[in-house]
This record gives C-alpha cells, structure tokens and sequence, in this order.
C-alpha cells in the first residue's frame, strides 16, 4: 500500500469518525506553565496510585466479620481470636510477598492525595480561580475533598483493629446523636446492635467500587472542564489578556507531566518502603467493649475530632413528647461539618453578589490584591488549624505533660479568638504589601546606596523602573503581577558564576566584556 492510498484511507475514515479534528484540538492546546498549576496533577497522580495499589489490595483483603483464629507469621497474636477482616490484613502484612508495601503504598498515597486537594483548593481560592465561568470547578474540587474524606475514613474501618474499632464506636455515637432518626440510622447501617456482622462488608463496598467511582467520575468532569474552559494564567502586562503563554499539549507538556507522574510514584514508594505507617498489628483486634488509648484519625479527619472535643456539654431538649434531648456531639460532627460543607460551596456566588461582578475572570489575583478575600482564608484556615491541634489534645498532654483539661480550654479560647486575629493581621499585611508595590512603581527599586547630602543628612538611591518626573517619581500603574524589588531582577547585575562547591567557570566565559568586577561597576553605574 502507497502513501496515496494509505492517506486516502485515513481522510476517508476521519470523515466518517471526526476524530483527527478534535484530537489536533487538544494536541495543540496550550497549558500554562506555573508550579502552583502542578497542586491539581499531584491529586491526579496520587489517585492513579491509590487505584493500582487499592485493587490489588481488594484482591487479596476479605471484608468478613466472621470470628476466627489467628495462626499467621505474627507471633504475638497468634491463637487470638478476631475478625476475618482483621486476620486478612495481618496475612498481607506479613505473609504476602510485597503486600506490606502495597499497604502503606496505598496509605501514603490517600494522605498525599488529601494533602495535595487541599492545597490546591487554598491556591483555588487565594488567587480567585473560582470565580466565573470556574465556579463548578470550584464545587467539584470541594466534592472531590469531601468524597476521599469519606473514602479515607471508610477504609480506615476495614482494619477492624482496635484503633478503627474506636472510630466505629464513634460513628455509633455520632448517628445516635441525630435527633429522630438517630436510632434508625444507627440500627441500619450496623444491621442491628453494634457492632453487628455486616458493617465490614458494607464499608467494603463502599470503598473499594462506589467511592472510589464517584471519585473517579468527578476528576474526568474535572479534567473535562479545564479542556473545555479557556485556561487561567497569571497577569502579564506584555502579553494580550486572548493570548495563553505555556507549553502545548504534546510533546513537551505530556513529557513533563509524565516525568511528574513518575516522581510522585517514585516518592510514595520510597515512603512506603521506608517510614512506617498506621501498624494494625500493635493495636489488636477491635472489641466492642474496648477503647485503645490516644487513638487519632487520619490528619484530614482530626478536626472533626477536635470539633468534639472542644464542644463544651450544651444539651438542647426539644419538645417532643416528655422532651427530647439532643447531645453535644450533634452540633460538632453534624452541624458543624454541614456548614463547612455549604459555606465554601456558596462562596463564589456570595461573593459575586456582594461585589456585583458577573464578568468572566481568566487572570489570577495576587492574595494582596484581595485582601478581604484572604484575610477570611486566613481566618479559614487558623480554624481548621486549632481544630486539628485539638484532635490531638490527649497525645500533646500525655507527651508534654500538660493537663487534658488545660488544653481543652485552651483550644476553646484558641477557637473563639485566633481566628479574628488572623483576619486582622493578614489585612493588614495585604495593605501593607500593597503599599510596598506602589512606593517602588513610583519612587524606583532600593539600590542600597546611600549618598550623604550637603547639609549633612543621608539619603538612599533609587533605581526608577521608568523615566521619572522632575520630582522624581513615575508614573507606572499597576498590573497585578509582581513588582520588582531587587536590582538583579532588572538585569543591573552580571549573570551569576556557574558552581556549587567550586566555580566551573570564570567571568571570560560569561560572556565578551564581562569583567570580574563587572557586578561592581554596573551596581554603581546603575545607581
């Protein structure tokens, strides 16, 4: 077959498929080029990891509550009697080739993919990537984080060892707390009296197929979305705001992206090979009358935890036949947990509202260019900060020796008066980093010279950024991408000499009329 032919064939069947075009499409689409773009891709890349490792977990781990006893390699449970469950994971730790690294593998991978959703919701939300036309990209990130939340907890129950045996006997008490249907919903979901014999099974199914689907269906709309949408990029006075500066899809992007899916690989293997992670053969199997002692969730969890404990022993009768109490707990691993639900979610639009913008933003804000915006994500966070701190108030006590009490006044204080705090102190940091930028546009960048007047006094030198007025200043707007405020970020000095330890290379090699103290002369030259 000639090259005609074999061309005629391929236009043929594109007329027919449509495929070529809309492949070309996204071939040639270009990507900004930024590291804090990379936050979102390391969440992508985490739950490849979390799938792989996850399935051949699921192939190997049996979600039974049937009572048995153990006879594996590890000695000191051995002729103890547990659940299947609990016996299966002891049998991939110790007697499956490999299966103790594919469980921490699969561990580490759930925390970075947490970690890296978080952080890449912060960055959403600083430079204002939210607003329109990417408010669902917003709520999608949001059901994204709430989803592994959920799919991290389930999984932290399969173990069924003592540590998620407390976890569950928590979940009993949250469900219960529900007024009304508290008790039904704790009776369905145990299948009767806790513990039951089918809550395994079910947290099985959860988190090994429908989770970890909805997972997977929410980042392909994610992924859909950031195809379809013109990207976001950051301000550049030199570049039209139609215009996208980055890398095209193929080749350098997709190079680099996979280079990037193999590091992240890389390094949740290393830490799964070498830092140990949630032991289940130390705490034993769970029973239904046991707690295990200084027991903590996963760090994405532990502001629940914390959100409980700190919650003083407010009981609130409704009037319902002979009253009908409802315990603290509700408002902390309920209520609560439903505002910081809806709140974000409602963010962008309260926000469109309040400041009447229903224009479409494709440029990013600097966190000082919105300083009320960033002061109520300071705030955000600082709470979540003392939440979390909380959730792990019995470990802080026992290892610094500090009364359990202490800290839990403490984290209530902490919680009412923290975060106002940090809304105040960002504010006024934005402010502060605002006026900073405007002082270099019109008074220059500072040179660190310092010249000594007639009279006596001293003053420093600038380096205007333009040609300045006979007062001295320029008259430079500002456009919302950083400003300089050094003299080697406007080329005044001499490129640096190449070397670590020693240099590999001398001024000659900088290039022609590069002197050694070429760095001297033009800092002075300059000023």
């Amino acid at each position: 077959m000639n090259k005609r032919s074999t061309g005629k064939t391929g236009s043929a069947a594109d007329s027919r498929l449509g495929a070529v075009t809309p492949l070309r499409g996204v071939l040639n689409r270009v990507f900004p080029d930024h590291w804090s773009f990379l936050l979102g891709e390391i969440a992508l890349y985490s739950f490849v990891v979390l799938a792989v490792t996850g399935t051949l977990l699921a192939l190997l781990f049996d979600p039974s509550m049937e009572d048995v006893v153990y006879d594996g390699s590890y000695t000191p449970l051995q002729g103890t009697h547990m659940s299947a469950a609990y016996a299966s994971a002891l049998d991939i730790s110790f007697d499956v080739r490999g299966g103790l690294l594919m469980r921490q593998m699969h561990h580490w991978a759930a925390l970075l993919f947490m970690a890296a959703i978080v952080i890449y919701l912060l960055r959403v939300f600083f430079t204002g990537a939210f607003r329109k036309p990417r408010k669902l990209k917003w709520t999608i990130g949001l059901l994204v984080f709430w989803t592994g939340l959920v799919t991290g907890y389930t999984g932290y129950m399969m173990m069924d060892d003592g540590m998620s045996g407390t976890g569950m006997q928590i979940l009993q008490g949250i469900l219960l707390s529900i007024p009304v249907a508290g008790t039904w919903l704790a009776s369905s979901i145990f299948g009767g009296e806790f513990p039951g014999d089918v809550i395994i099974g079910r947290m099985y199914l959860l988190h090994v197929l429908l989770l970890p689907g909805i997972l997977a269906a929410l980042m392909l709309v994610q992924i859909g979305l950031r195809l379809r949408q013109k990207p976001i990029q950051w301000p550049d006075p030199r570049r039209r705001k139609t215009a996208v500066e980055g890398e095209r899809m193929f080749p350098r992007y997709a190079m680099q992206r996979a280079g990037l899916l193999m590091f992240v690989f890389a390094v949740i293997a290393l830490l799964g090979g070498m830092v140990q992670v949630n032991p289940v053969w130390l705490f034993g199997p769970a029973r239904a009358a046991d707690v295990s002692a200084l027991s903590q969730p996963a760090w994405y969890v532990m502001f629940l935890d914390g959100a409980v404990r700190l919650m003083p022993p407010w009981e609130l009768t409704l009037p319902i036949g002979d009253g009908y109490a409802v315990p603290p707990i509700f408002w902390a691993a309920v209520v609560l947990p439903g505002l910081l639900f809806a709140v974000p979610m409602a963010y962008p639009f309260i926000e469109a509202r309040v400041r009447r913008d229903n224009r479409e933003h494709h440029l990013l804000v600097r966190p000082r260019d919105a300083p009320t915006r960033t002061a109520l994500g300071a705030m955000a966070v600082t709470f979540y900060l003392v939440l979390t701190i909380a959730g792990a108030g019995d470990v802080i006590a026992l290892t610094f020796n500090i009364s359990t009490n202490a800290m839990t006044w403490a984290g209530r204080l902490g919680l009412l008066l923290l975060p106002p705090l940090a809304y105040w102190i960002t504010h006024r940091i934005c402010l502060g980093l605002q006026q900073h930028d405007r002082q270099v546009l019109a008074h220059g960048v500072e040179t660190g010279i310092i010249r000594r007047l007639p009279h006596g006094g001293f003053t420093e030198i600038h380096q205007p950024l333009a040609t300045p007025d006979h007062n001295g200043h320029t008259d430079l707007r500002y456009a919302g991408r950083a400003v300089p405020k050094k003299m080697n970020q406007l080329g005044a000095l001499a490129p640096a000499v190449r070397g670590f330890l020693k240099p590999i290379e001398g001024p000659a090699d900088l290039g022609p009329g590069v002197e050694a103290d070429e760095p001297h002369r033009q800092h002075r030259d300059a000023a």
